[in-house]
Parts: structure tokens; C-alpha cells; sequence
């Protein structure tokens, strides 16, 4: 079976925003805040992620390496038509963002991290949660899949009702899929296993937005990662949102501050460049 293909791509300047979504979730989830990325200027492609917007066993035929080479690849193909790249993503794919930025320091020259997610802690996640790690090879955690609930990361109540609509119809190009199976669910943690490793070696400047009252990954997330990478964060905590922040409430501080990332890289290439020529000129 032939997967369609989602992806999101905006044609602008020589600043590049690629942007991941998150586990079993669509380029949709990118859409409100790559378009106004785009008005501003700025090329902004949110790729979809191998195995992701059909069912789940397409989603289990792939692993994290594979969702990984689907932003190098795209990485990749920004490179020919972009100065610089920004790589960011929402929840999971904050943490792709962080590998990929480990693996090619060369290639990203910022991040932007929506919601970045190492431990499904919210306030709307099962107490027992925890268990399904040492649950998880035997019969009953090979059969799980952690469905999701209301609130689905969404504290607009407008937005909300359109993403149970969506889900109520078997959508899953445009609300993802309403379970992860638990095959999916290691692999994401084989990912933040070594993303976490990666961490003190990353240095491009970082953008994280995190919501306080984040339904699925508290903010104990943020903080452990604004601690471990080695170079500027700018931490912004949303007070009036919950997980999905661009497409929640205030998705326009998102737009706002990663703009505000994109201006400050590309002054201090300006800075760099004259600081170039003024050595070759003392020469």
C-alpha cells in the first residue's frame, strides 16, 4: 500500500523553519504556524514522518531511525534552497529536532522546540502510566496502545471540537491516529534515550515553548532539557494553552518568538560576515 504523502512545503527567503510533528500525528499539526512562518518570509517545509498518516501497521513497519532520515532527507533538500535552517517540532518531534541537530551541527543553525516530550507526565495521563515500561514485552503491553483523551492536548475549545470530529471520523491524515501502539511507543523511547545522551553536545541556539498546564508532558520536561543542552535556550512558558501549542490558543507567541529566532540568526550572521572582512582587510 502507497502512503499519500501530507507534507507540508512554503516557498519564501533564504531562511529555512522545518518543522516535525509529533508521534503518530500529521504535518497538520504544523499548518497554522508554518503558514504564518511562511507569510513573514520565511520557506518553511513539515515534512511527514515515514510510516505516519495511514494506519498503525504502516506506523509499526518504521522505526525512530526512519522517522530521523525523513527530516535528514528534508534537511537535506532545505540546503539547496535556504542560507540557514531552522529545525523544530512538536512534542516527539522536538526530540527528533534535537537528534538531527546532534547528528548534522553543520546543517542546523537553530531549533525551535514546541512541547518537547521525554515522559508522558501531564495532568490528563493515567497514573499507572509509569508501569508500561517494565510492562511492556509481555503479552498484555504488546497488545497496548496509549489512546488519546480529552482534552487531546487542546485547551480552544473550537479547536478541540474540530480534532474530535476528525477523530470520530477515522481521519488519521488530519488528527493522527487516536492510539500509539506500544511498538511505536519503544521506539520513540529508544530515541529519547539517545537524544538525551546528545544533549550537552548540541550548541546552535534554542527556542522551547512550553505550556504550564501541558495535559501530556509537564513542565519538568523543559526544564531537564533547558539544563542539559550545551548552548542559549530561550524558554517561553505559555499560561493559556495545553499541549498542542501551534494550534492552541496562543500559537501566536509561538510564531512571535520563532521569528524572533530567525532575526537574531540572521544578525549575527551579518556580524560575522563584516567581522570576516575586516580581518582580510587588516591582512
Amino acid at each position: 500500500m502507497t502512503t499519500r504523502d501530507f507534507s507540508l512545503r512554503y516557498a519564501g527567503g533564504r531562511t529555512g523553519f522545518l518543522l516535525i510533528h509529533g508521534l503518530g500525528g500529521t504535518p497538520t499539526e504544523m499548518r497554522l504556524v508554518a503558514r504564518a512562518l511562511n507569510q513573514a518570509g520565511h520557506t518553511v517545509h513539515c515534512p511527514q514522518l515515514a510510516g505516519h498518516c495511514a494506519g498503525e501497521s504502516e506506523l509499526l513497519a518504521t522505526g525512530w531511525r526512519d522517522w530521523a532520515q525523513s527530516v535528514i532527507d528534508e534537511l537535506d533538500r532545505m540546503h539547496l534552497i535556504c542560507d540557514r535552517v531552522i529545525v523544530g517540532g512538536l512534542s516527539m518531534g522536538a526530540v527528533l529536532a534535537m537528534h538531527v541537530a546532534a547528528a548534522r551541527p553543520e546543517a542546523v543553525d537553530g531549533l525551535a522546540l514546541y512541547a518537547p516530550t521525554l515522559w508522558y507526565d501531564g495532568w490528563s495521563i493515567p497514573r499507572y502510566a509509569f508501569l508500561l515500561k517494565w510492562l511492556i514485552n509481555t503479552p498484555f503491553g504488546r497488545r497496548y496502545s496509549f489512546v488519546e483523551r480529552e482534552p487531546y492536548g487542546v485547551k480552544d475549545l473550537r479547536t478541540r471540537a474540530l480534532i474530535t470530529a476528525a477523530i470520530t471520523r477515522g481521519d488519521s491524515s488530519e488528527a493522527g491516529l487516536l492510539g500509539t501502539p506500544s511498538g511505536a511507543l519503544q521506539q520513540m523511547w529508544a530515541l529519547i534515550d539517545q537524544t538525551r545522551r546528545e544533549m550537552p553536545t548540541i550548541t546552535c541556539p534554542a527556542l522551547l515553548v512550553h505550556a504550564r498546564e501541558d495535559d501530556v508532558a509537564s513542565l519538568s520536561n523543559a526544564f531537564y532539557i533547558q539544563r542539559r543542552l550545551g548552548g542559549l535556550v530561550d524558554a517561553v512558558i505559555l499560561d493559556d494553552s495545553y499541549h498542542l501549542v501551534t494550534i492552541d490558543q496562543q500559537r501566536g507567541i509561538v510564531v512571535e518568538r520563532s521569528l524572533a529566532l530567525a532575526a537574531r540568526l540572521a544578525k549575527r550572521e551579518v556580524r560575522e560576515k563584516a567581522a570576516g572582512l575586516r580581518v582580510v582587510a587588516a591582512e
